[in-house]
C-alpha cells in the first residue's frame, strides 16, 4: 500500500518508503517536464480523496472534535459515508 502525500510532508519517507511525495521546485530552477508530469499525475490521483475528506468535513464529523459515546462513532461514519455515497450514485 502507498501513500499519496502532498510536499508538506517530506520526512514520511523515513517512515513509509512506498510514500509519493509531487517534487519540490528549488529557488531560482524551472521544472523539467517530467518533472511537472510526475507532480500532476500525484495531483490527479490525490484530488478524489481529498474531495471526499472535505465532504465528509462538512458533515463535522472529521472537522470537529467527536464528543458522543466513541462506540457509535464507527457507525455514525459509516452512516455518513453511505450518505456521501448515495449523492455520489445521483449525480
Amino acid at each position: 500500500m502507498r501513500a499519496l502525500t502532498d510536499s508538506g510532508y517530506t520526512g514520511i519517507q523515513k517512515i513509509q518508503s512506498t510514500t509519493r511525495l509531487p517534487k519540490k521546485r528549488q529557488k531560482g530552477k524551472r521544472f523539467t517536464k517530467e518533472e511537472k508530469q510526475a507532480n500532476r499525475a500525484i495531483a490527479v490521483e490525490r484530488v478524489l480523496n481529498e474531495n471526499v475528506i472535505g465532504c465528509l468535513k462538512r458533515f463535522k464529523i472529521l472537522s470537529n472534535r467527536y464528543r458522543n459515546r466513541r462506540k457509535r462513532f464507527g457507525l455514525r461514519f459509516n452512516l455518513i459515508a453511505g450518505i456521501y455515497n448515495a449523492d455520489l450514485a445521483k449525480r
